[in-house]
């Protein structure tokens, strides 16, 4: 009986793991929906810097791949004034803005795209206008 229930139980953990892996192929299942389309990006309408004078730099945790980088740049970019620009590498969002934003109205944004913001600083434009 044994030598029956051990061979059986071995192959229902075989067929279980080759299932897992079709479904994980077939509907995605890596970070942010690798499978799947790419997030559609949102397009800045005014890409003249001048016209933004102020600047602010956002280090952001969370990201791993072009599609958290969309997200993020997306949820800034639908703010009125706003044009970001997410760099994956150094995990750093340039957010160039027309008024000055408060420091928790840019990570309310961001954290509810699901990142988290680390840390805020002035850009360089803001940086020159202090001295």
């Amino acid at each position: 009986m044994v030598n029956i229930i051990i061979p059986v139980l071995l192959a229902l953990a075989c067929i279980y793991g080759v299932y897992s892996y079709v479904r994980k192929l077939r509907q995605g299942g890596g970070c942010c929906g690798e499978h799947e389309p790419p997030v559609k990006k949102v397009k800045v309408a005014d890409r003249d810097k001048s016209h933004y004078p102020y600047e602010t730099v956002l280090t952001i945790d969370g990201m791993t791949c072009s599609n958290c980088v969309r997200r993020v740049e997306n949820a800034l970019n639908n703010l009125d004034g706003v044009w970001a620009q997410v760099d994956l590498g150094s995990r750093k969002a340039i957010v160039r803005t027309k008024q000055v934003l408060s420091e928790d109205t840019l990570r309310e944004v961001v954290q509810k795209a699901g990142y988290l913001v680390l840390s805020v600083q002035p850009g360089q434009s803001e940086a020159r206008e202090e001295q």
